[in-house]
């Protein structure tokens, strides 16, 4: 007994003092730190390639923004700033001005914007506030399915459908009606800005009408609550209780959809005439910024008349920029920030 208490080499020999799986458990927690060199420079090399693909997108957007203004440099320095104000386009004689573009540009967004913007916030307040829970999803699906529609198969869309409609019906009736006003006047063709207007004004409705649901989903729902209890009706909760707060962000989503249908090209294209001139009725050809360029481009032979076309995209990216940056920040105040949400 005393033998096999002490661990006699003839019973197996001695015994050790810990268990054996007691010290591969403390040499597996401290294995990290024998690799402790390892690990730092695997997150060293992981902060690295972060850091690249962050900058990455940086240097393009400079490669662009710097490709545009060597490339447009002649053209700055033969009209210099009037060539947003000059409306002759006249490539064989090397005389380019822009101004027929910048206003077939405004025109065009800012008719969509009237068309879309009631439309798109409509559909935001039924799908958040009033349609009933089986529609709910199934609409806002639809909704945002239409921004997944390629640009082609709208302009598409529009020369079989939209243009026989407006040509038979609608620019028929306008002129009859409306043609005192001087916007609806002259021979009614369908392609024109009223088209193009039309077209974009379906392309941005789920732009705006997603960031609007998105903007009144944040705002708190003891808004509305608070509204109910002070004995106010439903139209008088969501106009007061949840569009009120959620304006900012509203638009915001506005100012995005511009930004989209400031750069949209081929259904603009293929439906607005594409004629430099300024005419004050919607019934008239126009041209657009973006349209030029995807028109004009490879028919370029002149190094003025490229570089025409390259400053006309330039301030078509300057111009872009900016709206999405202000649309950004309008719609930041009321998802993330607190001031849209403090005058309630």
């Amino acid at each position: 007994m005393a033998n096999r208490a002490l661990g006699a080499p003839g019973l197996g020999g001695p015994q050790p003092l810990t268990k054996p799986g007691l010290a591969a458990s403390s040499q597996a927690r401290y294995q990290p730190l024998l690799k402790a060199g390892d690990s730092h420079l695997a997150d060293r090399f992981f902060f690295i390639a972060i850091l690249g693909c962050g900058l990455s997108v940086l240097a393009l957007v400079g490669l662009i923004v710097y490709e545009l203004i060597t490339k447009s440099a002649l053209s700055w320095h033969a009209f210099g700033l009037k060539f947003f104000f000059r409306s002759d386009w006249d490539p064989v004689n090397n005389q380019f001005g822009a101004l027929p573009f910048v206003y077939g540009t405004i025109v065009s967004s800012i008719l969509a914007l009237i068309l879309a913007v009631p439309l798109a916030v409509g559909v935001a307040v039924f799908i958040t506030e009033m349609s009933p829970r089986w529609l709910r999803n199934p609409l806002a699906f639809i909704t945002e399915l239409l921004a997944a529609i390629p640009s082609v198969i709208y302009g598409l869309w529009a020369i079989f459908v939209l243009v026989p409609l407006l040509r038979q019906y609608v620019q028929p009736g306008l002129a009859r009606y409306f043609g005192w006003t001087g916007l609806f006047e002259g021979p009614p063709y369908g392609i024109g800005m009223l088209a193009a207007g039309i077209i974009l004004a379906i392309m941005v409705v789920p732009i705006i009408s997603s960031i609007t649901r998105e903007v009144m989903t944040a705002v708190p729902q003891q808004q509305r609550e608070a509204v109910f209890a002070l004995g106010a009706t439903r139209w008088e909760m969501i106009r007061t209780g949840v569009l009120r707060n959620a304006r900012a962000g509203i638009l915001g989503g506005v100012i995005l959809g511009l930004g989209r249908a400031l750069g949209e090209t081929m259904a603009v294209t293929m439906v607005i005439g594409n004629r430099p001139e300024i005419a004050k009725s919607l019934f008239a050809p126009g041209y657009t910024m973006a349209s030029v360029i995807a028109n004009e481009f490879s028919e370029a032979t002149g190094d003025l008349y490229l570089s025409s076309l390259i400053e006309v995209g330039l301030a078509l990216f300057i111009v872009t920029i900016i709206v999405n940056m202000v649309a950004q920040f309008l719609v930041w105040t009321v998802t993330r920030g607190m001031p849209a949400r403090s005058n309630a």
